[in-house]
């Protein structure tokens, strides 16, 4: 084929892509005006649950977070629209649409990113494998070389916004598949269908309550759910009906618990983690995905570090007990954990 046919079937690719995406861009779209808080202080944060109760909250733990955010952030390209309307209109412009043409003086391998983010959400939606070879042909010919660069970003902004991971699929042709780190129904769309993943939203949520001493109040938990601009009662195009989705729908699942706070009138409710968050992650788990957001690492959280390493060690020395049963070789186990908990700690 001659190289000016190339060119043109190039960019009819694009194009159509480009097409598909229109709700993968409305998430692209929200992810580059979510407002950033400070990062987080450990200072700030509650050690004890009791300390606080929903009618009393403290707002530094929740001012002091910040909301997840992808890579396309950096560049403002995509703020082609106020916050406000984003809010009040699901329409887009062709602008927004055409993010290669908005952000090409920027940055020109952040065009190739958006591009490939947008492709791999639609096979997602589509229920499609992602292969390798489709993926590469998404990008303009004369970044293919820095192709893994560009995936590595893809797939660090997926996971911080959606806490979702391309894993390698067991197919002839190399390809891939979007898998949620939890396990969520419908490979992390919660209901039947054809929607993007909510395990970030929960990720966030389990995050809320482990940095405030493992029982946030439901203000909390709002507090910052705004500054990710999910707000109480207003459909989300990602999220749905964000209060359906973590009052009932996650708690029915048994990721969340929602109570009432005893002796509150009116009402007032807690969340805390639920069966299946236990079953399934981990609080270092956790803390690994909130320094990741903030640009942190897990020490930089030396509480709730502490607290995560504790539990970790726990659970090996559960795993060992059932192994080679309770005895001499248990306690040395013990031992070496504790030994290795009061190292970190200091560190």
């Amino acid at each position: 084929m001659p190289r000016r046919h190339k060119s043109k079937h190039c960019k009819k690719q694009n194009q159509q892509a480009s097409q598909d995406g229109d709700d993968s861009c409305k998430m692209l779209q929200a992810a580059a005006t979510t407002e950033k808080p400070p990062s987080f202080s450990s200072s700030g944060l509650k050690s004890n649950p009791k300390s606080s109760s929903a009618s009393d909250p403290t707002p530094t733990s929740q001012a002091s977070c910040r909301a997840p955010t992808t890579s396309i952030t950096s560049s403002d390209a995509l703020h082609t629209k106020s916050a406000k309307r984003q809010d009040e209109e699901h329409s887009y412009s062709p602008e927004v649409l055409s993010l290669e043409n908005t952000c090409r003086d920027r940055d020109p391998l952040t065009v190739e990113v958006t591009m490939l983010q947008k492709f791999i959400l639609y096979r997602y939606k589509a229920k499609q494998l992602i292969l390798r070879e489709d993926m590469v042909n998404i990008i303009d010919r004369k970044y293919r070389r820095q192709f893994p660069e560009i995936f590595k970003r893809a797939c660090a902004s997926l996971d911080e916004l959606f806490a979702v991971e391309l894993q390698v699929a067991d197919t002839i042709k190399p390809a891939y598949e979007l898998v949620s780190k939890l396990k969520l129904p419908n490979k992390g769309r919660v209901r039947p269908g054809r929607g993007l993943p909510k395990t970030g939203l929960l990720m966030n949520v389990l995050g809320v309550v482990f940095m405030n001493g493992n029982c946030a109040s439901e203000e909390e938990v709002w507090n910052f759910l705004n500054a990710m601009r999910v707000f109480s009662g207003r459909k989300h195009y990602i999220y749905g009906e964000p209060r359906k989705l973590i009052t009932k729908d996650l708690v029915k699942l048994e990721y969340l618990e929602y109570r009432q706070v005893p002796n509150t009138d009116p009402p007032c409710y807690e969340f805390l983690w639920g069966p299946k968050a236990y079953t399934e992650t981990t609080k270092m788990k956790v803390l690994e995905f909130w320094a990741k957001l903030n640009e942190k690492v897990p020490t930089d959280f030396p509480l709730q570090y502490e607290e995560a390493l504790r539990e970790e060690v726990e659970r090996v020395q559960a795993k060992w007990a059932v192994r080679h049963g309770t005895g001499t070789k248990c306690q040395k186990c013990s031992m070496a954990c504790s030994t290795s908990v009061s190292t970190a700690s200091k560190i």
